[in-house]
């Protein structure tokens, strides 16, 4: 009785675990960006945390629904057998791929961060936050409280820019008397105004935020586009008495290979695309203060093409292995669905 427990899980069945593997791949990516979307946007494009959250939630929530309803829609309508669904599950999975391209073309630089991404105006080295101009100011790098000087350039924080003074002009903090801030680029005149800093991070001036979530919507809209078709092949490419199994084994492995190690996998890659950690007085590392842009692009990327290539080859495994049913259990097969959906 137990003996047949393995094939009854039908883990010996080569397409059904194709199919699994390649749904397995998409859910990875899928929990991966549902995960780290907005922090992505936030540090790419200069965007506060709760913005950068609204945009995820509108690109992806949208895009996946869009999707699924589009993909069921002509699997319905052209009447597909489970060959033509494997084929169209090719197609959707091969454009989705291309259009993860964006983050090739659609990325920004880092922004000018003194002691990170460059010297203080020649002086000091990269990732150390101290230099000359700073060296006496007894600094803290617990105390992350970024400033933007005149010269475009961020600071990690007030103290570290060398500032020695603030005022209130208009409700509004400024900092002066800034010995590392350089002159700013666009002269204004005003000698009181030559070093001094704002609060807050430098304005990004990369413009690509709409162009991203573009293309990144229409790779969702592709990506959700082989969700239903999979469900359906699978379904299809069972006996019927072992539909629920083959249900429940999709189920274990996209927890197993996907949705578990999707947002484990994604983090993973942005920590490593850190420039700047925040340590304490035991060297500890806590938080991330400065990314590095381009890393990161790179990075998700890469595991999104990386999992879009085992999707499409474990697919085109699944139509090469398929053996169409004979035309009597075929027509058995159509009898049970229309029975099925009677009774329904």
């Amino acid at each position: 009785r137990y003996a047949n427990f393995p094939r009854q899980i039908l883990l010996k069945n080569p397409v059904l675990m194709s199919l699994i593997i390649a749904s397995s791949s998409e859910a990875l990516v899928a929990t991966g960006f549902a995960t780290f979307l907005p922090k992505f946007i936030e540090n790419q494009f200069g965007k506060t945390s709760s913005f950068s959250a609204t945009l995820g939630g509108l690109v992806l929530i949208p895009a996946a629904a869009l999707g699924q309803i589009i993909s069921g829609t002509l699997v319905s309508k052209f009447k597909m057998d489970c060959k033509t669904i494997i084929k169209f599950m090719i197609g959707t999975c091969s454009v989705a791929l291309l259009l993860n391209t964006v983050f090739l073309f659609a990325k920004c630089g880092n922004e000018p961060f003194a002691g990170v991404s460059e010297t203080y105006n020649g002086t000091g080295t990269l990732y150390n936050l101290r230099a000359p101009c700073n060296a006496n100011c007894r600094c803290l790098h617990s105390m992350y409280y970024p400033v933007c000087g005149r010269d475009e350039v961020q600071y990690f924080s007030p103290c570290f820019a060398g500032c020695a003074s603030h005022i209130f002009n208009n409700m509004k903090k400024t900092y002066h008397n800034c010995s590392c801030i350089g002159k700013p680029k666009k002269e204004n005149g005003l000698e009181d105004f030559l070093y001094e800093a704002v609060p807050g991070k430098c304005p990004t001036q990369c413009k690509l935020l709409p162009l991203f979530l573009t293309f990144f919507f229409f790779a969702v809209v592709f990506t959700f586009m082989a969700v239903t078709p999979t469900t359906v092949a699978i379904l299809r490419c069972v006996p019927d008495k072992q539909r629920s199994f083959a249900l429940g084994v999709q189920s274990v492995f996209l927890r197993l290979l996907g949705t578990i190690p999707g947002p484990i996998l994604f983090g993973v890659a942005i920590d490593n695309s850190c420039t700047l950690w925040d340590t304490n007085e035991c060297k500890t590392k806590g938080a991330c203060w400065v990314y590095d842009n381009e890393r990161m692009a790179y990075l998700l990327m890469g595991i999104s093409a990386a999992c879009k290539i085992i999707t499409i080859i474990f697919v085109v495994m699944a139509i090469c292995l398929y053996k169409p049913p004979p035309a009597n259990a075929a027509l058995s097969q159509k009898d049970s669905e229309m029975a099925s959906a009677i009774h329904t």
